[in-house]
């Protein structure tokens, strides 16, 4: 017997002829195709459509490759083929469910992509019709919620969730998608809480679903009140709560893994020896191309959840118990290919087993030291865009988290101590920090080391100014809850300050090529007020007296580099130019650091004097220090520990339109062919009787 072939719909013999010939669902679609309606002569037609192999591919580019014009002449064979799907997906047959689920994202998909440049209304109408889409979408909304809560396929549920974010993903712009407003009205969000609290659910369908939530929260947020939104907000069972969490450590964990894998490569490999024969020239080098896609998809649920609802708060701080299990996914599911953005979500063996420890010492995890160790490998390198905008979407998670009360309080609590092992980026004058020295801490120490580890690493030409205001705010935050709950943390606060007059030096040695873009006042009179707040309220939250005794040896020690602030912001605060009102606010902040300095420094040389010694020693400085503290007058300053709370609205909304149209471009994209026709799924209901 001739072998057959098969390609793009078409059968052909290898036999002399080479005659093609069309499958027979290929057959079906070209009736559909014409303006006919193909039950007339075939009253069976729906019912044998839906027992055929879809062919996706086929369908799909047969209706991109119709105009407008001949698109419209079949509007009532695609309505109608759209209205059998649906009225399949209550069929208790198993494969007719699947080939309709494929036959909607072939449809939905197929008609986009020819009315892109139309309103969304017109594709309503291609796809249902005006009069009778509220029904349609109705009755498909509650078909797909059936299936994603009933007992059955886990296949099943995965192709309805595959469903729902093409439906969600057609359009770049999620808010210019008419569609979602029937998704909006006939909500599935407690199918989602299901899956999600649900572990084995959560284990097949977790990424998918988290990812779907997320996406949905983001239709038209700013403009009408979205219903995603609401519930979310008020969602208070642990069991859901936990699982969203889960699913979330899990996707960042794997992120952290590949990375370290990725890194253990390069160290171990050829490039490492060369390295190491040719000196440290390479380093930079060697750094960019330990590069893993980041993941935005699964960073904006984070985001969403902590941002919108309190009690996920608590989510952060709990350890998981089944991070310690590794389990058997219940059926392979196909991969997705990966994308620019890297909204692939982790194969099923990483959803269902467990999180790395950081390092061998550590037991346990929970999902802040993942998100924290996370942002550490993502913040390294803000060249690129998407680097750039997943740091900016870390930092943004870690002001809301800074902002919260009850964050604070695990965060500051002293017995609650982790051993969180950040990635340092490789550094010429400084060496790797060995892993196994790391002590055990409040969890607020490893947030203010990475804010630290941000601060040395990114000045550079292409100034990260924006992440820089965060960052500073985002220490100034969690000094303010210190202050107000006289919580003494035991830190190296020394590193905090030389960051931060290491700053203070770049901006001024930089002062004409960073003015040329930004202004740099705003962040300079951040860090001094950072410094004020430690002078007026340090002896309250600082953890002993001789750690206030330090911060003016590093004041004093740094002098110059104050000294030097004040007279180029005095300069331009004098000039009539365009920064004399931001020059001249860092003048008067500066009015305490220099009364420390001009009083301090007389007495530091007198001493010197008459002891004869040259150059004094640390303690001998500290000694004059503490020995002169009653006749130092400082001015109080007033709103250092106030600070404008976070709105996502008014100063975020740009960012967020545009990193969503991002992650739906990409999640759409890992939409591919092979991971709906889901050979699997066929090959699993072949067997039910």
């Amino acid at each position: 017997m001739a072998q057959v072939e098969k390609r793009g719909g078409l059968l052909r013999k290898s036999s002399a002829s080479k005659k093609p010939l069309k499958e027979k669902v290929v057959l079906m679609y070209d009736e559909i195709f014409m303006t006919e309606d193909p039950s007339k002569c075939s009253p069976r037609f729906w019912e044998e459509l839906f027992l055929m192999k879809v062919n996706l591919e086929y369908l799909e580019g047969k209706l991109e490759s119709l105009d407008g014009e001949e698109l419209m002449k079949i509007k009532d064979n695609i309505n109608c083929l759209f209205q059998h799907c649906i009225q399949a997906l209550g069929e208790e047959h198993p494969i007719r469910v699947v080939n309709a689920l494929q036959t909607l994202c072939a449809l939905i998909r197929g008609v986009h992509q020819k009315n892109k440049s139309t309103s969304g209304f017109d594709i309503i109408n291609m796809l249902m019709g005006f009069d009778k889409a509220e029904l349609c979408m109705k009755n498909l909304m509650e078909s797909l919620d059936s299936l994603l809560c009933a007992e059955g396929s886990e296949s099943l549920k995965s192709l309805c969730l595959k469903l729902l974010l093409c439906l969600v993903t057609v359009t770049d712009n999620i808010s210019q998608n008419t569609i979602l407003e029937y998704v909006m009205i006939n909500s599935i969000f407690e199918a989602i809480l299901q899956i999600l609290s649900h572990p084995p659910s959560r284990r097949e369908h977790g990424y998918d679903a988290v990812v779907l939530l997320a996406l949905l929260v983001n239709y038209r947020k700013y403009e009408s009140v979205n219903p995603y939104i609401v519930k979310l907000s008020i969602v208070d069972d642990e069991a859901t709560l936990n699982g969203m969490g889960l699913v979330i450590a899990q996707a960042l964990s794997e992120y952290n893994r590949q990375y370290k894998d990725k890194e253990e490569e390069h160290q171990s490999g050829f490039f490492s020896a060369l390295t190491n024969m040719v000196g440290s020239m390479f380093i930079a080098d060697a750094h960019e191309k330990i590069s893993v896609q980041t993941n935005e998809a699964i960073l904006l649920a984070l985001y969403e959840a902590v941002h919108l609802n309190r009690n996920f708060i608590t989510v952060l701080a709990q350890s998981h118990p089944e991070m310690g299990l590794v389990t058997t996914p219940v059926s392979p599911t196909p991969t997705t290919p990966v994308t620019p953005l890297g909204t692939t979500p982790p194969s099923s063996d990483v959803i269902s087993s467990v999180e790395l420890p950081l390092d061998a010492d550590v037991q346990t995890s929970n999902l802040l030291i993942t998100f924290l160790k996370y942002s550490s490998i993502v913040m390294q390198d803000t060249k690129d865009e998407h680097r750039l905008h997943s740091g900016k979407l870390c930092l943004i998670i870690l002001t809301c988290i800074a902002e919260d009360q009850y964050a604070n309080a695990f965060l500051h609590d002293d017995n609650m101590n982790f051993r969180v092992n950040l990635h340092r980026m490789p550094m010429r004058h400084r060496k790797k920090a060995a892993d196994k020295n790391l002590p055990c801490r409040p969890l607020v120490c490893a947030v203010l080391d990475l804010m630290v580890e941000f601060i040395v690493t990114h000045m550079m030409k292409e100034f990260p100014m924006d992440l820089y205001v965060r960052c500073i705010q985002v220490v100034h935050k969690l000094l303010c809850y210190q202050k107000k709950c006289r919580v003494r943390l035991h830190y190296t606060w020394r590193e905090l300050w030389s960051a931060l007059i290491n700053l203070l030096k770049f901006l001024m040695s930089n002062e004409t090529v960073l003015l040329a873009k930004h202004n740099i006042f705003t962040l300079a009179l951040m860090i001094v007020n950072l410094f004020n707040m430690f002078i007026t309220y340090g002896d309250t939250f600082l953890p002993t007296p001789s750690s206030y005794d330090e911060l003016y040896y590093e004041i004093i020690r740094m002098h110059q580099s104050f000294d030097n602030l004040y007279s180029m912001v005095l300069r331009l605060s004098t000039n009539a130019g365009q920064w004399k009102e931001a020059a001249s606010k860092v003048t008067h902040a500066l009015v305490n650091i220099r009364a420390i300095i001009n009083h301090f420094n007389p007495k530091i040389e007198s001493y010197a004097a008459v002891n004869h010694i040259s150059q004094l020693s640390e303690e001998q400085v500290l000694e004059v220090v503490r020995a002169n503290y009653d006749t130092l007058t400082l001015k109080l300053q007033d709103g250092l520990d106030q600070y404008e709370r976070y709105s996502e609205q008014h100063k975020e909304a740009a960012f967020f339109k545009e990193l969503v149209r991002s992650i739906s471009t990409n999640v759409r994209r890992n939409l591919a062919f092979h991971t709906l026709s889901q050979e699997v799924l066929l090959k699993e209901f072949s067997t039910i009787s």
